[in-house]
């Protein structure tokens, strides 16, 4: 019972503030009702009406009859109308109205719970060290990918069912794209890109072949590695699929926030937000970035390796969470160029010929205030992908928070050549021993637990931290990369294929 104890009273305490205190004090309601985005309020029709210098009426000459039913033609006003919207700070209120604003706000407050889990976690298996304690803060990333793959699976299906505008063929098309890149890169080899994954995945099958043995089955390996392969390119594929969306999304945002900001520093930061992506794309790019600090080159002399493996495997690590936490800080920066978004509207309307009906510009104006949730979603999803993969990593890779002296360093992981055949071997002979003790009613109990306990280990041996390190390590890589070859296919359409 004592096992997970101190785990699960944080585990315990969290759920409740989930359900009494974050309702009230809600991290995703600050981020949109601090007082620094504006939106711009649609026009009333009494206001167009005088703008267009017309006395509200009570029935219109256009007005005509079907059916004894009188049918009233929109009210039209011209474009070139002297229109200057309103703007008025986000209230809590105004969030009623939004769009997935409770997708929104169950996605970020719970990734900060789960944030607050992991982090309290990994203070208490730093400080007491427990042997052989499941950490329960893997459960809640897992929560949160999976919230995360809903909502962008919800918010993909929303643009799949739209017949106009191209969305479901574009949505198609990506997803076919990267598949295809998906297998191209998984045939490279770890000479360029260093995942781990080959190794993984050779530790995961003679583990699992000696496993099975151990249980008494014959078997060649519980899947080939072109079958894994082609697995995880299909999961790509869907991932890639989910992203195409948002990519473009941010690059429409980087470009109408760049005009938007004047400030150097600002301007600095939003390039390296939009290229952080590349940024975690390059760390595992062995050729630029490991071989070249691990063995670099100092003319004749010999090289001395600037850090070591598991220095640089930390580094990359908070690499990653530095550039998600800038991507944070920059949200707001986002959000208000959208909401700009329907100022830019009405000024290029303005430049058109013609007349438009009240409600047709008040639908333009509104559109963009209701959907803001939407669009952070859009922004907020990728990140929450990439913080909490890279915490998976961290936690079930084995890897460090800390920088060790060279002398100091931990052991690396090794492939074990035999691990099932130690742990099964271990209980076959050593079970005899707590099972001999076992007396009274606990005998018929105690060789079930120790089965149950020495198929417990052989999975765990099966599923090594080799096999989840270059697991977890592609998959954040592969979500960077998705994420940049979006947006720089946005940035491409925005400023090149729209201009002309």
């Amino acid at each position: 019972m004592g096992v997970i104890s101190v785990q699960l009273v944080v585990t315990m305490v969290m759920a409740s503030v989930i359900q009494k205190i974050i309702p009230h004090y809600s991290f995703a309601r600050w981020l949109l009702c601090s007082g620094d985005l504006r939106w711009y309020q649609h026009p009333t029709d009494d206001e167009l009406r005088s703008l267009a210098g017309k006395l509200q009426k009570g029935k219109s000459k256009k007005d005509r009859k079907y059916n004894g039913h009188i049918d009233n033609k929109p009210l039209t006003i011209p474009k070139d109308i002297d229109l200057q919207l309103e703007t008025k700070c986000i209230a809590e209120v105004d969030t009623l109205a939004l769009h997935y604003f409770p997708e929104f706000q169950w996605l970020v407050d719970f990734t900060v719970a789960a944030t607050v889990v992991y982090l309290i976690t990994e203070l208490y298996f730093c400080v007491a060290e427990p042997s052989g304690e499941m950490n329960i803060s893997v459960v809640w990333c897992l929560l949160v990918l999976a919230f995360v793959i809903k909502i962008l699976f919800s918010l993909t299906a929303h643009y799949f069912k739209l017949e106009e505008g191209g969305e479901r063929s574009l949505c198609i098309t990506f997803a076919f794209f990267f598949f295809v890149k998906a297998m191209a890169i998984l045939i490279v080899t770890e000479n360029y890109l260093e995942f781990g994954l080959e190794t993984g995945f050779a530790n995961f099958s003679e583990s699992a072949v000696q496993f099975l043995e151990n249980q008494g089955l014959q078997s060649q390996g519980p899947i080939s590695k072109l079958t894994f392969k082609l697995i995880l390119a299909l999961l790509c594929s869907l991932i890639g699929a989910f992203l195409t969306f948002p990519g473009l999304r941010l690059a429409q945002m980087h470009l109408d926030a760049l005009t938007l900001t004047t400030g150097k520093v600002t301007q600095t930061l939003l390039h390296i937000n939009f290229l952080a992506p590349l940024i975690m794309v390059l760390l595992w790019v062995k050729p630029l970035t490991k071989d070249y600090i691990m063995n670099p080159t100092l003319g004749k002399e010999e090289s001395v390796p600037l850090m070591s493996e598991q220095t640089f495997d930390t580094l990359r690590l908070w690499s990653i969470l530095l550039l998600c936490a800038l991507r944070l800080a920059m949200m707001r920066h986002h959000l208000q160029a959208y909401l700009n978004l329907a100022r830019k509207a009405v000024e290029q309307m303005k430049k058109e010929a013609g007349r438009i009906s009240t409600v047709d510009l008040q639908k333009m104006v509104a559109r963009v205030f209701y959907y803001l949730c939407v669009i952070a979603l859009q922004y907020m999803a990728p990140l929450v992908m990439l913080l909490h993969t890279t915490l998976l990593l961290k936690t079930l890779g084995g890897h460090s928070w800390w920088v060790y002296p060279e002398e100091d360093q931990p052991c690396p992981l090794h492939v074990n050549s035999e691990p099932a055949a130690i742990v099964v071997g271990g209980a076959g002979a050593g079970a005899a021993g707590p099972v001999a003790t076992e007396t009274g009613a606990g005998a018929g109990v105690g060789p079930s637990v120790a089965q149950l306990s020495v198929a417990l280990g052989g999975l765990r041996t099966v599923f090594s931290p080799l096999l989840f390190r270059g697991l977890l390590s592609f998959l954040t890589w592969w979500v960077a990369a998705c994420l940049f070859s979006t947006s720089l296919f946005g940035l491409f359409y925005h400023q090149y294929l729209m201009a002309a």
